[in-house]
């Protein structure tokens, strides 16, 4: 299937297909027979997602986990529906993220404030909630079995505090969902890949981001998983940039917060002023109108973030 890229390891990438091809991936982990997702995209995708486990000879009951990085919906927003048909699965998740898959009213809400009603539900659909004895709260050090293969947990905050990275014992590569940034293919020159921080509302923390991402460079990791999307290899490198990149998305905000009612179109300006600086000094293979274009969700959402953390600066 188009939809699948292997990794080796028993780890696949699905290409959901939300919004667009390479936006978002579910990532498959296959071991004894026996399957976890790490994350799980939207409602729209679970024929995708399915079609990509029967391909792979895995049936729905052979599933045993759903893997959340963090509850935003482009990760969790069909962990209800799957969790519907993967009878056997459990779904792991961050305590503070646990009581919004039970109820995601208030995830809804949140979601609503950011993208506006018509396209929470275009994008979303129905949120389904999931029975209390599926789900298990997992945090730093917590450890989960597929099989014979061993996931640890570390407590990654920083894009959001109920985030959680997987750390896969058998290859000592991690899932890092939003926590390591994201990393479009399209933007790839010559096997290179780059990364940007994902600082979209409302808990970005710069300095819980920082610690989070050199957490998982001292493991020195051949790999990690992206949930933007899929494997990125060099991570020493990607460390450096998104450090470097984590402080200049601060920086960017910090000069548009005298902005009054116009900030938000001023950040959105710097940062895309930042990211063509950025396009030119790594050599992406797009820049200019094109690189605007495939960034602008995330240009958007990435002020929105800042502005937000601005805000709680200076309440």
């Amino acid at each position: 299937m188009e939809s699948i890229i292997d990794y080796g390891h028993g780890i696949v990438a699905i290409d959901s297909g939300f919004v667009r091809p390479r936006l978002a991936a579910v990532h498959c982990i296959v071991e004894d027979g026996r399957a976890a997702l790490v994350d799980t995209a939207t409602n729209s995708n679970t024929t995708t997602v399915l079609a990509a486990l029967a391909a792979r000879g895995i049936q729905p009951e052979q599933v045993d986990w759903i893997l959340l990085t963090h509850i935003h919906l482009d990760h969790a927003g069909a962990a209800g529906a799957l969790a519907r048909l993967l009878p056997n699965a459990r779904l792991s998740v961050h305590p503070r993220g646990a009581r919004h898959m039970t109820d995601p009213s208030r995830l809804v809400v949140g979601t609503v404030a950011v993208y506006g009603a018509e396209e929470t539900r275009e994008k979303y659909g129905d949120i389904l909630p999931i029975a209390p004895d599926r789900i298990v709260e997992v945090n730093e050090d917590s450890v989960l079995r597929l099989g014979t293969r061993t996931i640890r947990v570390l407590d990654t905050p920083g894009h959001a505090r109920h985030h959680v990275c997987y750390v896969d014992e058998a290859t000592g590569h991690i899932f890092t969902g939003d926590t390591f940034g994201l990393s479009y293919r399209e933007l790839d020159n010559a096997g290179r890949a780059f990364v940007l921080p994902v600082t979209t509302p409302n808990q970005f923390e710069p300095e819980a981001m920082h610690e989070s991402v050199e957490r998982i460079a001292a493991l020195r990791p051949e790999a990690v998983y992206v949930t933007h999307f899929g494997q990125v290899r060099d991570v020493s490198r990607l460390a450096a940039d998104l450090h470097r990149l984590i402080d200049a998305f601060v920086a960017a905000a910090r000069s548009a917060s005298g902005a009054g009612t116009i900030r938000h179109e001023r950040l959105k300006a710097a940062l895309s002023t930042l990211l063509e600086d950025e396009a030119q000094r790594q050599n992406w293979r797009l820049s200019g109108d094109a690189m605007r274009e495939l960034l602008a969700a995330d240009i958007e959402l990435n002020a929105q973030g800042l502005a937000d953390w601005l805000d709680k600066q200076n309440p």
